[in-house]
């Protein structure tokens, strides 16, 4: 079977894999964000399993334990959980992203009962305090996996795990590479099957999976057309590929993104050093390009600050020959709605036609949403 194939097959039943390793043995851990250092479990010989809500299914359950203006990305992975379809994990990780993140925590924690649960506490500063800070969160998080495995992690564990996981990364900015063509090789519906996929494998395995995508884009004859839009989609969770399906159905092609599943966990190595926690805390504070973190008055002018927090947009944009970006805003997401007015500044100053969307987690809105892209592709035609 072809590599896209096997995303499309694993894709639809996402958690099969990780339910068939349990059955051999294997502890399978749930993380949220991609602020969580993956790098230690697998070091630990864990298998990292991305936590995902449902955007086909109503909430049915977890409105009694949220409220209904909570993130409903959050509320719908809860709603999972209490209908017990992450029963196959046996523990979970949270590292603080947003307030609603934080709420989670003990939620999840006192009404599914865990085996194994722990919380990341991230600063939101950049500061070198905010550095030595996280040093010692991943000091505490390595200590807390090292007593539910019953062994130290070393330093050669760390680093040869940090070695296999800055090959995902690699290979992911590899299959990225194939959206610059015009047409390009794979679509952006496709790109983010494959990375949630990636998301609920073992490292290893997730390598040998992208390697096999990336051969068959790269052979296919039957991928995307060329079209006058080349879209940058911004935002925060998107993990059902309807809205990107719908966007590419309407006549642009999404090459490029920055998204938490997408882009924004890959695109940063972590350095192989003496001192793999201080290399994991620095990569995890410093280039992780979420809304979350403050970099303070350090950075000079607005224009200065702006450029700091977005700059990798232009980079983006110009390597990706992006001619329009939808800034996708979730409902209730606090975090990125605060910066959506200096992200249009930014891409403003940049000259690119910007569309902000407000949409809800669930695929329901779907139809309405189509009207604007359809009139926002006018515009820019």
């Amino acid at each position: 079977m072809l590599g896209l194939a096997k995303v499309e097959q694993r894709y639809q039943d996402r958690s099969s894999r990780a339910k068939e390793l349990r059955k051999q043995g294997k502890k399978i851990v749930g993380y949220f964000c991609c602020l969580t250092p993956v790098e230690i479990f697998t070091a630990a010989d864990l298998v990292p399993y991305r936590i995902m809500g449902n955007a086909k299914e109503d909430i049915t359950k977890a409105d009694a334990y949220m409220e209904i203006i909570a993130c409903p990305y959050v509320r719908s992975s809860l709603d999972l959980a209490l209908r017990n379809q992450y029963d196959f994990l046996d523990g979970f990780v949270l590292s603080h992203s947003c307030d609603n993140i934080v709420k989670l925590y003990d939620i999840w924690r006192h009404n599914v009962k865990p085996a194994y649960a722990h919380f990341i506490n991230v600063p939101h500063t950049l500061s070198q305090p905010s550095h030595e800070f996280l040093l010692e969160e991943m000091n505490t998080f390595k200590r807390s996996v090292e007593k539910l495995i019953a062994r130290e992690l070393t330093t050669e564990n760390l680093n040869e795990a940090i070695k296999i996981h800055n090959e995902n990364r690699a290979l992911v900015r590899e299959l990225y590479k194939l959206r610059k063509k015009d047409p390009p090789l794979i679509s952006g519906s496709e790109v983010i099957k494959t990375l949630v996929c990636v998301m609920s494998l073992p490292v290893k395995e997730s390598n040998e999976l992208l390697k096999e995508v990336i051969e068959d884009a790269k052979g296919r004859t039957d991928g995307p057309h060329k079209k006058s839009a080349r879209f940058l989609i911004y935002g925060s969770e998107i993990d059902c590929t309807d809205f990107i399906d719908m966007v590419e159905e309407t006549g642009a092609n999404v090459v490029m993104d920055d998204l938490s599943i997408g882009s924004r966990p890959f695109w940063h190595d972590v350095e192989i050093s003496d001192e793999p926690l201080r290399s994991l805390a620095d990569r995890y504070l410093e280039n992780i390009t979420c809304p979350r973190f403050c970099r303070g008055p350090d950075y000079g002018t607005h224009e200065d600050d702006l450029e700091a927090r977005f700059g990798h947009l232009h980079d983006f944009t110009r390597d990706f020959d992006v001619n329009g970006v939808i800034l996708h805003l979730m409902r209730y997401c606090d975090t990125f709605a605060f910066d959506i007015p200096d992200v249009k500044e930014f891409l403003g100053k940049e000259g690119l036609p910007v569309l902000e969307i407000e949409d809800e987690y669930v695929v329901a809105n779907i139809p309405k949403l189509k009207l604007k892209v359809q009139a926002f592709l006018e515009m820019i035609s």
